[in-house]
């Protein structure tokens, strides 16, 4: 097992752990998207809470807000808070909001939550980058689902418009939104062709495998002038059996039991 294989299932526990000391929250696109995190967060961004007050670092927009466990528990395990407050997650007085507020969670760098508006913002620290010199990369994380929603088409134009070769985004291409699966709800298909009659350039990655994550992200740095979008294949739920590709854990919390039987799992992964 590699160094971000093994680190990939540490946070997966946390995840667990807080949603279900919290009640609610979303389980299956946190434990679907933490390894895309994983990869960028200990072995691409240079995000630290040594650097974060600087301007002159790379960073990250969760759009899919959501999925906040994910980010709080690689958050913690950074240093940025005490692991232990992931079990305060969504309580009454805590930092760790249902969804990321920048302003309440130290290392958040967007607030998010209201789907369709992250590729505006991470748009806009790209180009605030480019007019202060800043060569570091703006990484984006959305929903297919999220595609749904017409924003993130227009600010699909601003950035290859303005040819934003600094913002790369990923889409966690699981098949699953909170009602069903997307092409019952509204069809994305097929998200590469869309992204490309923007003129973004289009790169695909299984979304638990690291190797092939790493593999995408280095030619996205090196693809040259405009925008890159790297669209992984991911499962809802990666890791849980019971979870794994079910729409129902979408947005509900395990019970004691659940969790328990989940992180047995994991356990067993070591």
């Amino acid at each position: 097992m590699t160094n971000l294989e093994q680190k990939a299932l540490e946070l997966r526990e946390w995840i667990i752990r807080s949603l279900a000391s919290a009640g609610s929250g979303h389980p299956g696109g946190s434990l679907s998207a933490i390894d895309i995190l994983t990869t960028l967060y200990y072995q691409e961004m240079d995000i630290t809470v040594e650097n974060y007050d600087q301007k002159d670092r790379d960073h990250f927009v969760l759009s899919k807000g959501h999925a906040a466990p994910a980010l709080y528990a690689v958050l913690a395990d950074k240093d940025f808070f005490p692991k232990e407050e992931l079990l305060d997650l969504r309580k009454f007085g805590c930092h760790l909001q249902g969804h990321p507020d920048r302003i309440k969670t130290l290392g958040v760098d967007t607030s998010s939550g209201s789907l369709g508006q992250g590729l505006s913002i991470a748009n806009g620290l790209a180009l605030a980058k480019r007019l202060d010199g800043i060569e570091k990369n703006v990484y984006i994380l959305l929903g297919d689902g999220e595609l749904q929603e017409g924003q993130v088409w227009e600010a699909a134009m601003t950035a290859a418009h303005y040819k934003l070769s600094n913002v790369i985004a990923f889409v966690d291409n699981n098949g699953l939104q909170i009602d069903g699966t997307n092409d019952e709800v509204m069809g994305v298909k097929d998200i590469g062709q869309k992204f490309a009659a923007f003129h973004w350039k289009v790169l695909n990655a299984n979304g638990h495998d690291f190797t092939s994550l790493t593999t995408a992200i280095d030619r996205a740095k090196n693809y040259g002038e405009g925008p890159t979008v790297i669209v992984c294949d991911t499962h809802k739920g990666k890791g849980v059996s019971f979870m794994e590709d079910q729409v129902g854990w979408h947005g509900k919390a395990p019970s004691k039991e659940e969790a328990d039987q989940a992180l047995a799992e994991l356990k067993e992964a070591f």
